[in-house]
């Protein structure tokens, strides 16, 4: 590892040193041990937010998280499968997770097609709210990408502009998905998988955003699958990447890469089965276990705006589960996908 690489990591121990990985009072050199070992330990709420049945639409699942807290709420978006749209967002908005299940339920209307995996975020330059989506629309060229769509009242689930294309590239000729943007002071970043194995970044200004991307250039090769997030570590100027694998204790878990900048090297940090991220591994249930995998998630931010910055002494984790039973037998689109909320243990 690089000494640069090294003195980051030891930094990151010390500001661990406050709140321990394994829910405990640790010194810095336990925690930068604990840290530099991949070894978090989660506890893991009871279901959160399930899919409502509509009349009109029978829900399957609800899925693929982004939550800010903002204005004295958490707002929170996801998509929603169903049978007679395959691929919705919705958003509910509410004080306390404990009552997240009973908050009314607003499909967001700015598409009428094809439209999933949301991301918000605040863009100060702009003074407006940015919703990034994949989506597809017969009029794009290509038909389907990234999209964007953007309001000044977060609050207001009809205020969303009609999704507009971002503009982007294809990756080795590959449709990315699970598209994110994360900004610092003088660029914006969009990560994607392409489901091969492989994450990519493209880059453009902070002054051309939501145009102007580069080609795309690849971040990460590995056994990786989907969900690419990308967070900046409060206080530390280091970067966070936590992306969705199969098969390891789980059907589905999280691996975990730090890089000193967004467009530099990203170094495994929790990325193997045996010493991952978030699975079934280093979860422990605080009441029935309900899911059987550690799905497509968000990590709680300590703000809203574009830097997507995470506490590193409070890591906590939205994310989607399912039992392993409960899916046999069904299409994917038909499983029912709950989110729940991982904390330290």
């Amino acid at each position: 590892m690089r000494a640069a690489g090294w003195l980051g990591l030891m930094m990151l121990g010390a500001m661990f040193s406050v709140v321990g990985c394994l829910g405990q009072p640790l010194g810095g050199e336990d925690v930068l041990e604990a840290f530099l070992e991949g070894r978090w330990r989660w506890r893991m709420s009871p279901p959160l937010v399930a899919p409502v049945q509509r009349p009109e639409d029978a829900c399957f699942s609800v899925k693929d998280p982004s939550v800010v807290y903002y204005d004295g709420h958490w707002r929170l978006f996801c998509t929603i499968r169903s049978a007679r749209r395959t691929h919705q967002i919705e958003y509910l908005t509410f004080t306390d997770w404990a009552h997240a299940n009973a908050a009314p339920r607003r499909v967001l209307t700015m598409h009428p097609g094809y439209f999933c995996a949301p991301e918000v975020f605040f863009f100060e330059p702009h003074r407006k709210w940015y919703l990034i989506c994949q989506a597809s629309d017969p009029a794009w060229e290509p038909d389907y990408g990234a999209a964007y769509s953007t309001t000044t009242d977060v609050a207001d689930p009809n205020s969303w502009s009609k999704l507009t294309p971002l503009g982007h590239r294809w990756a080795d000729g590959k449709a990315g998905l699970d598209f994110w943007v994360i900004c610092d002071e003088k660029k914006a970043y969009l990560f994607f998988t392409t489901l091969d194995g492989r994450m990519w970044r493209e880059e453009t200004s902070l002054a051309d955003f939501p145009a102007g991307w580069s080609e795309p250039a690849l971040a990460i090769e590995g056994d990786i699958f989907e969900a690419g997030h990308v967070y900046r570590l409060k206080g530390l100027g280091k970067y966070l990447a936590i992306v969705e694998a199969q098969n390891g204790h789980g059907w589905r878990y999280y691996k975990a890469y730090l890089a000193d900048r967004l467009d530099g090297d990203w170094l495994p940090l929790a990325a193997d089965r045996d010493r991952a991220f978030a699975s079934l591994a280093n979860v422990v249930a605080s009441g029935d276990r309900w899911t059987d995998s550690i799905s497509h998630g968000e990590l709680i931010r300590a703000g809203y705006d574009q830097r997507l910055e995470v506490d590193p002494a409070n890591l906590r984790f939205l994310f989607q589960g399912v039992l392993d039973t409960q899916r046999v037998g069904k299409s994917y689109g038909e499983i029912p996908w709950r989110l729940g909320l991982l904390e330290p243990l």
